[in-house]
């Protein structure tokens, strides 16, 4: 099977894996909404994120870096030497952790105990589920992987009903939540995996160079989370945790962009890997570039059209302020997604540097929006930052891909007309005079435009993954 098949192959296992729980989580939208009042959420999406933030300086990212060396790795010792020294840091790094947290905590968050306590179990379930996801697709076991997905999310889906519902424990039940499905799915994978038996000791040459991989991708993966996380800090503060709330429900849409994406990439990881020794490898990046790009405008221009008509159904009416941002924030999902399909590229080639000193210059930039608007336009101000930030990374990054791989680009003309009709009709709504009939007329033009024009442009993507599904359940039938 030649490496785009097995691309296509590999990201339909891990869809299947993930997408009927996703549409669940969406599905359950209107009960977080009803429950949970915008300061409530604020807090639990800024929690969320301040973990994002916590877990690749905990762990230098050595996860990354075991599935990175596995996938070189010729022999069942060598493999169990690259995953002892990953579990040996890791360790290390949580045993540091739990002291320093309580204490930041305890002193410098007005939380109560059980919040702090709840926190702690958060950030390090984090950790492990990010562990046994990297070991699974290190070891190719991409099936476990999938299914280990399917009952992250089912788990979490159900505590989550229980937590909020049941026990009407609010942000922090989401917590719980999201803590105990985390640990028991971990937990699940450990045992499949019989992790015990690639416990080894340690080895100073080869911990030395997977750190040195690793470190680098470490203020890639910060940045990312300042990007994110100094738009919430900044209107938590700044505006209140409401204002957050309304931010972080904003960001629930275009999160559709990064969960779609997210099936590609963890199996673009492995094959941009895997290509790097083919004679044919710029002709393949190119190919799987434009691909990627076509599919991406797709889901973004889809989901704007589709906003107006799903929007008041799936969301109270105290998040209604959280429509006008979604455009926004979906553009600068679909940049932020290319700039990690080139990510992919350069991982491969083990130049991980890049990665960090692109995405600390469009943090600091996105500090810099922050601080100048955010008082006087708001959650406008974190929205138009992190699209500032995504933009800055993919297009230098684009341009220090020609070390390795020169892109070629597709047409822009057609694609940004078609945006500019998307958006136009979807923006009617606070346009004064503007009859209501007129603006779900213009709305369901729009949304007809975007799936037709999806459809035509990814008309080869869409056969393809129809043809690899089917091949996937009538083996699985067998």
């Amino acid at each position: 099977m030649n490496q785009r098949n097995q691309l296509v192959k590999n990201t339909m296992i891990i869809a299947i894996g993930k997408l009927s729980t996703q549409i669940i989580s969406y599905l359950l939208l209107p009960l977080y909404t009803y429950k949970l009042a915008p300061a409530e959420f604020g807090i639990y999406d800024f929690v969320c994120t301040l973990s994002l933030f916590l877990c690749p300086i905990i762990t230098l990212l050595m996860e990354e870096s075991m599935f990175r060396f596995l996938i070189d790795a010729t022999s069942k010792m060598q493999e169990r030497k690259v995953i002892s020294q990953t579990i040996i840091y890791i360790i290390f790094g949580t045993a540091m952790f739990i002291p320093i947290a309580f204490l930041a905590l305890k002193f410098g968050a007005k939380y109560s105990p059980m919040l702090i306590f709840a926190v702690i179990s958060f950030v390090i379930s984090n950790i492990m589920i990010g562990l046994s996801n990297s070991l699974a697709r290190g070891l190719s076991k991409l099936k476990l992987y999938s299914f280990s997905n399917f009952i992250l999310g089912i788990g979490t889906i159900i505590l989550n009903i229980i937590f909020i519902v049941g026990l009407n424990s609010g942000a922090e039940g989401l917590l719980w939540a999201n803590t105990i499905a985390n640990i028991l799915t971990a937990i699940v994978i450990f045992a499949k995996l019989k992790l015990w038996r690639y416990i080894g000791k340690f080895n100073k040459g080869l911990m030395k160079k997977m750190v040195r991989y690793s470190v680098p991708l470490v203020p890639n993966s910060i940045s990312w989370s300042i990007i994110n996380m100094s738009d919430r800090i900044f209107l938590t503060q700044i505006i209140g945790s409401a204002a957050n709330g309304i931010y972080a429900m904003a960001n629930r849409f275009p999160n559709i962009i990064n969960v779609v994406y997210g099936y590609f990439n963890t199996a673009w990881k492995e094959s941009a890997a895997r290509i790097i020794k083919d004679e044919n490898k710029n002709k393949y990046y190119n190919s799987i570039y434009h691909d990627t790009k076509r599919f991406l405008y797709a889901v973004t221009i889809c989901l704007i059209a589709v906003m107006p008509f799903i929007f008041p159904i799936l969301i109270n009416k105290s998040y209604d302020e959280a429509y006008i941002y979604i455009p926004i924030v979906m553009i600068a999902t679909y940049y932020s997604n290319l700039s990690s399909y080139f990510g992919g590229i350069f991982s491969a080639y083990k130049d991980t540097k890049i990665m960090g000193t692109t995405t600390l210059v469009a943090a600091a930039i996105n500090l810099i929006i922050d601080l100048i608007l955010i008082k006087q336009f708001k959650i406008y101000a974190a929205c138009i930052s992190t699209l500032v930030a995504d933009l800055i990374v993919y297009f230098y990054r684009r341009k220090k891909l020609k070390k390795y791989i020169k892109l070629k680009e597709l047409k822009w003309q057609g694609p940004t007309i078609i945006m500019i009709i998307v958006c136009l009709c979807y923006y009617t709504k606070y346009i004064e005079g503007v009859p209501t009939a007129l603006y779900w007329i213009l709305n369901v033009i729009s949304l007809v435009i975007a799936v037709g024009y999806s459809i035509a442009n990814n008309y080869n993507i869409v056969k393809s993954l129809i043809s690899k599904t089917k091949g996937i359940f009538k083996k699985r039938g067998e």
